[in-house]
């Protein structure tokens, strides 16, 4: 009588501790997997401050944020040395590759380099696709005309209108969007000059990149139509999902942006932080 009454007791304790395992070991995976991610980032710095060299994605003509410096022809620009001081904060030494916009993704996917830096908006669709850092620049959209444009006062005037952008950017998703017929053109500057030139009647593009333009040229043959500071958009790095470096990455921003960094490059390009 007793061997039998403890049989079964024996046997629902069993159960019950094989229930507590079973249901244990989902709520353990996570931690797992965290843990699986920072052996795969510490992997991949690894390899990098082996190799030396954090290999960059740029275009190398969208000023201010990636361009040639007139006076000595050598890559500079806000993006530039942002992730010149992250690579710094890595331990090893920035090598940039230059590439046109619409190429430059191409170029990751391939590995030949580790990741863009070039004004990248974050979108859902890159998210999707891409590793993205956090934000290091924040900017709105605006769009340029011709000087003595007074149709495109608006957002809604675009409609029907055409806009020179690069083909894959964000900003020709932004015209689309409104309405605009898309031309495709190589960057920036020869945007502006299909504006001047009346092959289009505007292009978009944010209020920093404009901005640093008229600055830097006193150009009065073009003028700011509107400005849609509604519309944020923020930049980040992009990464192949595979690479690792993510979490190393956002932690030398994290450091840039406590120790003023980012500020004070921010300021000498634009006379102000552009990282919020």
């Amino acid at each position: 009588m007793k061997l039998n009454r403890v049989l079964p007791a024996v046997t629902g304790v069993l159960i019950g501790l094989l229930a507590l395992a079973a249901c244990a070991a989902p709520a353990g995976q996570p931690a797992a997997s965290a843990s699986a991610a920072a052996t795969s980032s510490n992997s991949a710095l690894a390899e990098l401050q082996k190799s030396g060299v954090l290999k960059i994605g740029t275009e190398g003509t969208y000023s201010p944020f990636t361009f040639h410096d007139p006076a000595t022809n050598q890559l500079t620009g806000y993006d530039i040395e942002v992730i010149t001081a992250v690579a710094e904060k890595l331990g090893v030494k920035p090598q940039f590759a230059e590439n046109k916009w619409d190429a430059i993704f191409a170029g990751l996917e391939a590995k030949r380099y580790d990741l863009v830096a070039n004004e990248v908006s974050i979108n859902d669709e890159r998210q999707a696709k891409y590793d993205l850092s956090d934000p290091y620049s924040v900017s709105y959209p605006v769009i340029v005309v011709k000087a003595d444009n007074t149709d495109m006062t608006s957002i809604g005037a675009v409609k029907g209108k055409t806009t020179a952008q690069t083909a894959t950017s964000n900003w020709a998703e932004f015209a689309r969007e409104a309405g605009a017929d898309v031309v495709p053109v190589d960057g920036f500057s020869e945007a502006v000059a299909a504006v001047k030139d009346g092959r289009v009647n505007a292009t978009f593009n944010d209020n920093l990149a404009a901005l640093e333009f008229f600055k830097a040229t006193n150009d009065d043959s073009v003028k700011i139509g509107f400005e849609v500071p509604d519309e944020k958009v923020s930049q980040a790095f992009a990464l192949r999902k595979d690479s690792g470096l993510l979490e190393p990455i956002n932690t030398a921003l994290k450091e840039l942006a406590a120790d003023g960094t980012l500020a004070s490059i921010g300021q000498k390009y634009f006379g102000k932080d552009i990282s919020k």
